[in-house]
Formats: structure tokens, C-alpha cells, sequence
């Protein structure tokens, strides 16, 4: 019966002509890593289901009574806290050295010190993270008449999930572990429609209403009590190409929100440009220039302003 089996298999192999495709695929594999290390060797990439249950650690530790046990008491949750940390912090710490593994020539002893101060140092900052997004969660009970309770914007609003990610992946990228980080901002990207580059700087009390198809690049940054609406873009203008053809990476193109501004559905703000404090931007604006404090811009004054003086054509 075995035999019959393995026989059927190897005529099945020979069908599809497997052998051939499977040592193409090889042959596809080795380019692609010798094309970006330099040689062959095989590596244990970060998993992104691991990461998944990491996060699902981070949300409970970071909010018990939310998304940890649901008989949790007073006596026990620090203990729950506690131990769900622990492990969670553990598993991080190997996908920390999984991507130092992968992108640095780090020597494992070394490997194990970076992956593990890395971990230490996020653990470290854990409370000012949790004390970011309770600003980020008042901020949008505050802002939205439909919110009946604090609970229902920390269980239900997906502007605050998108920020818990976000919050948590920019430490990550800070510290070291970008690859990491921006695994967990595709894993936000993908529950909510709300895709944050984890580079991006946020300050406190942030709000997305709606949320579906935000979008902040890696050097946006925002100050604080910002509000911004569905489908806004906070994106870059141009992409420069260095002498060798190739984009230039690392440089400032993406935009800055001062303090207390309100930027509504549809908005596309490309560049490095700085949108003042206090400033309210209209939907489906297209803005590509700088904007006083105070500013009140609407679609109709930018497509003046375009076709009067040429920027939009």
C-alpha cells in the first residue's frame, strides 16, 4: 500500500516536472538573497503568526481587563500582567534575533545581547505607551458624538486598534527591530484599512475617525490633539533617484501637522509641508504647500489657487 503511494507520487512529480521547478525556485532563492547579503545562507525569518500571538500578549498586558482573562479580580491581574509579559517578552526576544540574524553580521554572542536589550528596552517603555493611548482613547470619545462609553471606543474604534499597533511598532523600530515593526503595522494595515508607517511620529492624543484608508508615511510627523478623518493621505510629493537610478531612502518627505489640527475625509497632503497649528483642512483637498496657524482650507480656495497660479496643472 506504501509502495503504490510513494509510485503514485513520483509519477505525479514527474507530470508537473517538479524537480525542474524546484531547483528553479532554488536557483531563484540563492539570487535573491545574494543580491541582498551578499551570500546564500539559509535564515529563521520572523514569523508573522508568532508576532500575532505576541501582539495579542501586548494588548492584554497592556489592557486586562479588555483583552486578557474575563474573570480577572483586583488581586489577580497584576499577577496575570505579570506572567503574560513574561512570556510574550520571551517570544519577542527570538524574533528580535531572528531579524538581527537576517539583516546585520552580528556574531551570535552579540546576536543574543542586541536581541535582549532590545526586548528589555521595549518592556521598559510599555507604560508610556499604554499612557499614549488612553490620551489616544479619550481623544476620540471626546471627538465623536456617537461614542456612548470610553469601553465601547477602546473595544470597537479601529483608529484606536491602528494606534495600539502603531504605538507599539514605532518603539520596536526606534530600538533596532524595523523589520519586526513593520510587520506588525501590515498586521494593523490589514484589520483596519489604517496603514501607518511605524517610522512615523504621532504625539498624544490622536484620533482617526472611520479610519478606512489612512494613510501616514515614515517621516510624517504629527503633533499633538490631531484629528483626521477616513481616507486621508498624509504622503510624499516625489521620490528623488540617486546617480546610481536607484530611490533615495532616509530623507524627509513626508508632512508635518502642528498641534490641534483637523484634517477631514479625503484630504491628500504630499510633501514636506507643514500644516500649521490650529488648522482645519477640507475633504478631498489636495494640498502640496505649506499652511499658516489658523488656516481654514477648503477644495474650492486650493483648486483657485491651482489653476490661478499653475500648481495643479
Amino acid at each position: 500500500m506504501s509502495s503504490g503511494g510513494n509510485d503514485a507520487a513520483l509519477v505525479a512529480g514527474a507530470q508537473w516536472e517538479l524537480d525542474r521547478i524546484v531547483a528553479e525556485l532554488r536557483q531563484s532563492r540563492g539570487k535573491s538573497r545574494s543580491n541582498d547579503h551578499g551570500h546564500r545562507a539559509v535564515f529563521e525569518m520572523p514569523s508573522r503568526e508568532t508576532l500575532r500571538e505576541i501582539l495579542e500578549g501586548l494588548f492584554g498586558a497592556l489592557f486586562p481587563t479588555h483583552y486578557g482573562l474575563s474573570d480577572l479580580t483586583d488581586e489577580g491581574i497584576d499577577y496575570f500582567v505579570g506572567h503574560t509579559l513574561d512570556a510574550t517578552l520571551r517570544s519577542l526576544q527570538q524574533q528580535v534575533s531572528r531579524e538581527l540574524r537576517f539583516s546585520s553580521a552580528l556574531t551570535e554572542k552579540d546576536r543574543a545581547l542586541d536581541s535582549f536589550r532590545i526586548t528589555r528596552e521595549f518592556a521598559a517603555r510599555l507604560p508610556r505607551v499604554r499612557a499614549l493611548l488612553e490620551t489616544d482613547i479619550h481623544a476620540a470619545y471626546q471627538g465623536d458624538p456617537a461614542a456612548t462609553s470610553i469601553e465601547e471606543v477602546r473595544f470597537c474604534y479601529p483608529g484606536i486598534t491602528g494606534m495600539t499597533h502603531h504605538r507599539l511598532a514605532h518603539e520596536l523600530n526606534l530600538l533596532g527591530a524595523p523589520l519586526l515593526a513593520r510587520i506588525i503595522a501590515e498586521i494593523a494595515h490589514s484589520a483596519t484599512g489604517i496603514d501607518i508607517h511605524p517610522g512615523a511620529e504621532i504625539g498624544a492624543s490622536f484620533f482617526i475617525d472611520h479610519g478606512t484608508g489612512v494613510v501616514i508615511g515614515e517621516t510624517a510627523k504629527i503633533g499633538q490633539r490631531v484629528r483626521v478623518y477616513q481616507a486621508v493621505t498624509l504622503g510624499a510629493k516625489s521620490f528623488p533617484v540617486g546617480e546610481n537610478g536607484a530611490l533615495v531612502k532616509g530623507i524627509q518627505r513626508h508632512p508635518i501637522v502642528e498641534d490641534d489640527v483637523v484634517i477631514y475625509a479625503g484630504a491628500t497632503i504630499l510633501g514636506r509641508i507643514t500644516i500649521g497649528r490650529g488648522s482645519t483642512i477640507g475633504g478631498n483637498v489636495w494640498l502640496t504647500r505649506d499652511v499658516p496657524a489658523g488656516s481654514h482650507i477648503t477644495q474650492a480656495l486650493t483648486r483657485s489657487e491651482a489653476f490661478d497660479e499653475g500648481g495643479g496643472i
